[in-house]
């Protein structure tokens, strides 16, 4: 694709996938120092990521896939990742159960990908097979991107759930192993 090219739908949220694929093996290696800045960096494109979903690529599949339960389903896996985004932005790098937070966030991802790009049943799959005009998707999914990046690149506002009703949690202390 050469630089005049913009990317297609499809193309620029696959892209946006392989950036937070590797962003999360740099943590993996990384040394102590580097976490929080690779945190607030996954976090950032994770953030941005969703909300353009959201807002622009999920609504244009929405009464066109074959699978609607597909948009539900990523409605969901993306308020569940919001949730460890929330708590890695305000954890500290050295803090009880960060490193795990960031690997359970790394799996939740994995399996999305995986739903959103499988072959012939994945959510892109069928976005294309319904004939969504997917250049037109991309320029609004880069333009929006963009504008996000932007404004989040000075402060990453608290994220929106939109499938989660607001339980209220109660913070207990990790448990003990059991005396022997």
């Amino acid at each position: 694709m050469s630089s005049q090219e913009k990317p297609d739908a499809i193309a620029l949220l696959k892209a946006d996938h392989r950036k937070v694929e590797e962003l999360f093996e740099k943590f993996e290696k990384a040394r102590s120092d580097r976490k929080a800045a690779l945190v607030k960096q996954i976090c950032t494109e994770l953030s941005v990521h969703s909300t353009i979903e959201e807002e622009i690529f999920y609504p244009a599949c929405k009464g066109k896939i074959e699978d609607e339960d597909l948009l539900d389903e990523g409605y969901v896996e993306h308020d569940g990742a919001k949730v460890l985004i929330a708590e890695l932005m305000d954890s500290k790098a050295d803090g009880e159960f960060y490193d795990a937070k960031v690997k359970v966030l790394s799996e939740m991802i994995k399996h999305h990908v995986k739903e959103e790009e499988r072959r012939s049943e994945g959510l892109f799959a069928q976005a294309r097979d319904a004939g969504l005009d997917v250049d037109d998707l991309g320029e609004r999914l880069m333009a929006r991107k963009e504008e996000l990046m932007a404004q989040f690149e000075r402060r990453l506002p608290p994220p929106q759930t939109r499938s989660f009703t607001g339980h209220k949690l109660v913070q207990g202390e990790p448990l003990d192993a059991p005396a022997a």
